[in-house]
């Protein structure tokens, strides 16, 4: 596996960078030193928000990309790279559907902040951890702000209580199992590998000098535009599929591991 052309690193965070304690290790940011010195361009992709992104990565937040939200936005320090929005009607009518579903909670993914209600406190303590810039309101479909995702949160199981009661959406929005509790709904074109075809147009970066990593069915389409794509050992069957190649688990520096021989093949 010749890596000596890789120009640019982009990874997913949950259940890939961040290990089960949602941590980043301190060898990756030691890592990342050696691709800033070979000009490598490292990408965040994440479903998380853009501030969650950033707080992971507070220390080197100016040198990077992030891709949040799964690709609905877009940023490099304070330019705004790419937003694809939710239109509004569509967004009422999602919220319609899921007042069907029942043992779900909901979120407004804005630009600046989530929006959700306060009914359960047990859930917006548990969502802290993904969404560090949040407020509660009484009525989402009231909420008037710029909106990039709707994310849907089931206790249980996304793919068995969730996802059946939406599927039906997909087509007119891009519908995504992003975790096992969490399902998706956006734009269709706000995917991680839009976003990532953008960023490889914008600069002139093509998928065999592109390294992917993800674990979970919100990565597929990154995967999918570039060569030296990486299944963590964690991931979901969907992900070993579509990855052109396997590396350990989120627990087991699997990312790291790649990276060093990303290095190591570009002294």
């Amino acid at each position: 596996m010749d890596l000596s052309q890789i120009k640019m690193v982009v990874t997913d965070m949950d259940g890939t960078l961040l290990n089960s304690n949602h941590e980043v290790s301190n060898r990756f940011f030691e890592l990342f030193d050696e691709l800033k010195k070979r000009d490598i361009l490292f990408v965040a992709a994440s479903g998380r928000q853009y501030n969650s992104i950033v707080g992971k990565l507070q220390t080197i937040k100016d040198d990077i990309i992030v891709v949040s939200e799964n690709g609905a936005y877009v940023r490099r320090k304070e330019e705004e790279l790419l937003a694809t929005l939710l239109p509004i009607a569509q967004r009422h009518d999602i919220l319609g559907v899921l007042k069907t579903i029942e043992n779900i909670n909901s979120v407004l993914c804005g630009k600046q902040k989530a929006y959700l209600t306060g009914e359960s406190e047990s859930f917006v303590d548990f969502l802290k951890q993904y969404y560090s810039a949040y407020e509660i309101v009484e009525d989402l479909s009231e909420v008037d702000a710029e909106i990039m995702k709707i994310a849907i949160y089931h206790s249980e199981s996304s793919e068995q209580y969730i996802y059946p009661a939406v599927q039906h959406l997909e087509g007119d929005l891009k519908v995504k199992v992003s975790g096992p509790n969490w399902v998706d709904i956006s734009s269709p074109e706000a995917n991680k590998g839009f976003a990532l075809q953008k960023l490889q147009q914008l600069y002139n970066i093509s998928p065999m000098e592109t390294m992917v990593f993800g674990d979970y069915n919100n990565d597929l389409e990154m995967l999918q535009n570039a060569h030296f794509s990486f299944a963590m050992k964690n991931a979901h069957p969907n992900v070993k599929e579509v990855a052109n190649y396997a590396t350990s688990s989120n627990d087991d520096l699997g990312v790291e591991q790649i990276l060093e021989k990303l290095i190591t093949n570009t002294q």
